[in-house]
């Protein structure tokens, strides 16, 4: 009985802990991407536009690729390697994945 009281928790706090991640990706992407992506993740802002960066809505890109993106930057855009935690770096990715959701 112990080990079901104890499996349950921990897959009651998992659950918990889901929606909280995705917001959490949701609040970095507005802190940290939307400046260039705009809040939509379209780029159709001027700051996106005058870079040319891509429409992340329609990223054919995997998350493993998103997320090596992220760390490592590509092109104009800096990496965040270093700059927030690999965790964080995961969570953008599938939040991007995710259609920003």
């Amino acid at each position: 009985m112990k080990r079901f009281a104890a499996a349950f928790a921990a897959l009651s706090l998992l659950a918990l802990a889901a929606p909280a991640a995705a917001d959490d990706a949701a609040a970095m992407f507005a802190q940290k991407c939307s400046v260039c992506h705009g809040k939509d993740g379209k780029g159709q802002i001027p700051m996106g536009q005058k870079l040319g960066v891509k429409d992340l809505t329609q990223t054919k890109l995997s998350a493993t690729e998103l997320e090596k993106m992220i760390s490592d930057g590509k092109g104009k855009m800096a990496g965040f390697r270093g700059k927030i935690a690999d965790a964080e770096i995961k969570a953008l990715a599938a939040y991007v994945k995710g259609g920003l959701k």
